[in-house]
């Protein structure tokens, strides 16, 4: 499956530049010679790529919480706090900034210092400049990834690559479909497209960056066969611009089976449709998001979940897990929650470290629906794309072959209806326009007839409802009582 789609060329590219840079006046300081310097003096064990490459290799599942907030003195703090406790370190970014609008970042700035405690969900990046942001990374003794949620997030890509973070996290498609309503996917792709040829440009200068699509998407009933075919496009997308460092993402939709056949099935398909375009010089990693649903409110009940997540982190074999905390239901966890989220993680991970892999035959059964799947939805996208990735992408979401279950975006045709089976996997209840295989189509009925028999009632949405609530009532399964 080839695609044709040129990287853009330095002329649109400085043209973009010029207009983006003096979009925010913080985008002066962006020195691209002086960061490539910054970048190549910083210590190897700094780099968030090295790191991930490293450990694939070696077979281990490095932990990373998220964690940002407003003030940058604070923001240093937490993240020195949760060093010793984590192998990789986020930035994520406010809300605000993740819109563009960085005067009311501005204000929540001003707010918090006044106040004395942050007032923004978030680290506003673009509005403490290059400088304040490398006094981040420079006071950390682990690798940096930029973590956020932004459709256009050009502006914040130029400030934080400049600074010296060495990962940025999202895509086109997943920081649009999953949390905007109105943006048209064909201009955030374009934006994005300028992210990966930043980072492409770094490459070329011998600075590696990690890029990773976010997998959860929107975090509800997905089926791995959605998410997977985003990640694959985005990881596309992105080498087509020279980025080399990719890490595919996956967010825990509950059945152990088929989460582990998801994390194997991911980084197949992953390597199946990046050397078939041609890539041979690319590092692929994997990220395992716990989960992303509502939490219980008990702490107690939380940590089960999130040690069901480590679980299987671990014998799905991911390079990074990102951890949840015992305050999910609460809002903003504190630092002390993430640490105790971080632990718990831990602990497990280190429990199943010499455990060998989960190689029941249900898993690679589920593992092989899940490849059909995204196979045949990556066809349509390449027959509707003639020839070009962003345009089939684009396309495929028009038409409904690719559907996020309860995304907000207007561009998203929220056709496809999913549903929990007997043993708690995700199964496709309507497929709306998803090119799902006949004979998969026929095992989801089938899986959720079973359901069905076994509760005393027909197949229906009752179900779905009963399934977004199953977690935080303490089930996953949304059976009626």
């Amino acid at each position: 499956m080839i695609f044709h789609d040129a990287p853009i060329s330095q002329a649109e590219l400085s043209e973009q530049q010029l207009e983006v840079r003096s979009s925010w006046p913080t985008g002066a300081e962006v020195n691209f010679d002086e960061s490539v310097q910054f970048h190549r003096e910083l210590d190897s064990s700094l780099n968030m790529a090295a790191a991930l490459t490293a450990a694939d290799a070696q077979g281990a599942v490095l932990v990373q919480p998220r964690a940002g907030v407003a003030l940058l003195s604070e923001h240093i703090r937490l993240l020195t706090y949760l060093q010793d406790h984590c192998d990789l370190l986020p930035t994520t970014i406010d809300a605000y900034t993740r819109q563009n609008r960085y005067q009311e970042a501005e204000k929540g700035i001003a707010r918090s210092e006044e106040s004395g405690h942050s007032l923004l969900n978030g680290f506003p990046a673009v509005n403490h400049g290059v400088a304040a942001c490398r006094s981040v990374v420079e006071a950390l003794s682990k690798p940096v990834q930029i973590r956020h949620g932004t459709p256009d997030a050009r502006l914040l890509a130029e400030i934080t690559l400049a600074a010296g973070f060495t990962s940025f996290e999202g895509g086109g498609i997943s920081y649009n479909i999953p949390y905007t309503k109105d943006v048209p996917l064909q201009r955030s792709l374009r934006n994005w497209q300028y992210v990966d040829r930043l980072v492409g440009l770094y490459e070329a200068a011998g600075v590696r960056i990690n890029r990773e699509p976010f997998g959860p998407l929107s975090g509800t009933l997905v089926p791995p066969c959605i998410s997977h075919a985003v990640a694959v496009i985005e990881g596309l997308l992105a080498l087509q611009q020279g980025v080399r460092s990719i890490t595919l993402g996956y967010g825990q939709a509950g059945s152990y089976v088929q989460d582990v056949a998801a994390m194997h099935a991911l980084r197949e398909l992953g390597h199946e449709y990046f050397t078939e375009a041609g890539f041979t010089d690319y590092e692929l990693t994997t990220v395992f998001h716990q989960w992303m649903g509502g939490f219980p409110e008990s702490e107690a009940r939380a940590f089960g979940v999130i040690a069901w997540g480590a679980a299987v982190a671990a014998m799905g074999r991911a390079t990074k897990v990102i951890v949840k905390t015992p305050h999910e239901a609460m809002g903003i966890p504190t630092m002390e929650a993430n640490r105790q989220g971080l632990e718990a993680t831990r602990q497990v991970i280190n429990m199943l470290s010499d455990q060998p892999p989960l190689d029941a035959p249900e898993v690679q059964a589920e593992a092989d629906r899940i490849k059909s799947e995204v196979r045949a939805v990556m066809t349509r996208v390449a027959e509707l794309g003639s020839g070009s990735l962003l345009d089939g992408t684009v396309r495929a979401f028009e038409a409904g072959v690719i559907d996020v279950p309860f995304a907000p975006s207007r561009h998203n045709r929220g056709k496809l209806l999913p549903v929990r089976d007997l043993n708690g996997a995700v199964r496709i209840y309507e497929p709306g326009n998803v090119p799902v295989p006949p004979e998969v189509m026929e095992y989801h009925r089938a899986c959720i007839a079973e359901r069905a028999k076994h509760e005393d009632r027909p197949p229906c949405f009752q179900m779905v409802i009963d399934d977004i609530y199953a977690v935080s009532k303490g089930n996953l399964v949304g059976r009626p009582k």
